[in-house]
């Protein structure tokens, strides 16, 4: 199990963040952080079964998981570890995101980790949802407002089991480590460093306000080719 050394962000600045949706965090995240325009998020299509839940923000419980094959530990030690791994994610800087690669490889997604059980005691241990290349079910019986973004839906568990927390782990082209700042809705995730996050959402704000002349126009009945050329300078010189 890893730590990270960076203390947690105000709650205020989780709160900002969580005003944006994640394309335009990442947009945000271009002004910010240009040398990440190429890292730090999904790159995957993920299977979004809430898309009308808000953006969540959060601190990552990072976590593998395999299902085509049967843990070799003893029952006593499997035990063990469920606890040691609840007692991870229930602990640590709040809120919660569960991060879950699926090692699995080609058959990553054969059996689900999640479903009515673990997004139940997921959120009562302090989680706002999961980001995972592997499958979830029980779509129906799903912890109301828990978000899920996830590789696959499928039916069966079957021998599911977690191999390990607190490591790197990658999901959809998205590298994440234990305590990483996650920002998450229906489009996909991104991870925020601690200390550029305070910048984002002014950032968020620049992007909206670079957007507004060019949308007005095209909006617009009036629109012209010429119109949309001056919206465009107009844009270009907000700062």
């Amino acid at each position: 199990m890893t730590k990270s050394a960076s203390a947690p962000l105000p709650a205020s600045v989780l709160e900002a963040l969580a005003r944006y949706d994640t394309p335009t965090i990442c947009n945000a995240m271009e002004i910010v952080a240009p040398e990440r325009r190429l890292i730090g998020y999904t790159t995957k299509p993920l299977v979004c079964p809430f898309p009308d839940l808000p953006p969540m923000v959060g601190y990552a419980r990072t976590v593998t998981i395999r299902s085509v094959v049967k843990s070799g530990l003893p029952a006593d030690e499997q035990s063990k570890r469920r606890i040691d791994y609840y007692e991870y994610v229930g602990t640590g800087h709040g809120p919660r995101i569960t991060v879950i690669q699926d090692i699995d490889g080609p058959d990553a997604g054969y059996g689900a980790f999640w479903g009515e059980v673990q997004s139940n005691v997921h959120k009562a241990l302090g989680c706002l949802g999961v980001v995972t290349d592997g499958s979830i079910r029980d779509i129906p019986q799903w912890a109301p407002g828990f978000q899920a973004l996830a590789g696959s839906i499928g039916p069966s568990h079957a021998w599911v089991h977690a191999e390990s927390f607190g490591g790197e782990v990658r999901v959809a082209g998205m590298t994440v480590r234990s305590d990483d700042l996650i920002h998450a809705d229906s489009h996909g995730a991104i991870v925020i460093p601690h200390d550029i996050a305070a910048k984002v959402p002014d950032a968020c704000e620049l992007c909206a306000r670079r957007e507004t002349p060019i949308l007005e126009i095209a909006r617009s009945k009036d629109f012209t080719l010429e119109k949309l050329k001056a919206a465009l300078k107009r844009s270009a010189e907000i700062h």
